[in-house]
This record gives C-alpha cells, structure tokens and sequence, in this order.
C-alpha cells in the first residue's frame, strides 16, 4: 500500500511539473503586430527540400530576438472556394509593436534564414497587420 501511495505522489508531482513547464513556454499571441507569411517552394514534393527549408526555419526562430508568437504551419487542407491551400509553409509571427518588427528585419537570424533558403521558394507572400481595439 504505501508503494502504491508513493507512485501517485510522484505521478502528481510529475504533472504538476510538466503543467508549470507548459504554462511557461506558452507565449501570449501578440495583438498589436502579426507578421503572416506564405512560402511556396520551388519543389514542395521533393523531401530534402522541405527538410532543408524547415531545418533552416527553425533555427532562424530559435536564435530570433524579436519574434514572440512563432508558429509554423502547412495548409490544413479545407477545401472551400474561399481558401488558398496552394502553398507550402505558413508562418506566424507575432511582436509588441512595428517598430520591433522593423528590427526583426533586419535581424542578423532572420537575414541569415533568407540567406540559406530563400533559393527553395518560387515565392513569398506577407500579409502584416496591426490590432484595433
């Protein structure tokens, strides 16, 4: 019995642990300036291509300075006459103001990011937007 007793209190110790640990990677998503980019690849079928592009991706998130909310994505898939699934890669980027933004431009993990993969995409779309109240 006290084995078992010892077991559920490692187990809740466990996932209270783990809880804490989420809650403090989860990062708010910033309402005052989003940053959406669509990536089309030169070769979206072609699975060294994409390994490559997201490789290069997600070290260019991981060592960015300014980027807060950091999501990436593909097309989900949903097939409705209002929905562009044509590309390859979503990006999601979130940051407290415009003048932040500016910065993450010209940021040396971002500049580096189009650097090693800009020659695997055919194109580019962004689409940035500030909050209103």
């Amino acid at each position: 019995m006290k084995a078992y007793l010892k077991i559920l209190i490692v187990i809740g110790v466990f996932n209270c642990v783990q809880s804490i640990h989420a809650q403090a990677q989860k990062v708010e998503f910033d309402k005052n300036f989003s940053h959406v980019v669509y990536f089309w690849l030169n070769n979206p079928d072609n699975a060294q291509d994409r390994q490559d592009f997201e490789t290069s991706l997600k070290k260019f998130l991981r060592n960015s300075e300014y980027a807060q909310t950091k999501f990436i994505g593909v097309p989900a898939n949903t097939p409705r006459d209002v929905v562009d699934n044509s590309y390859t890669y979503s990006l999601i980027l979130t940051f407290p103001s415009k003048e932040v933004q500016d910065k993450y431009q010209k940021e040396p993990a971002h500049l580096l990011f189009i650097d090693e993969a800009s020659h695997l995409w055919k194109k580019v779309q962004v689409y940035d937007s500030v909050g209103i109240e």
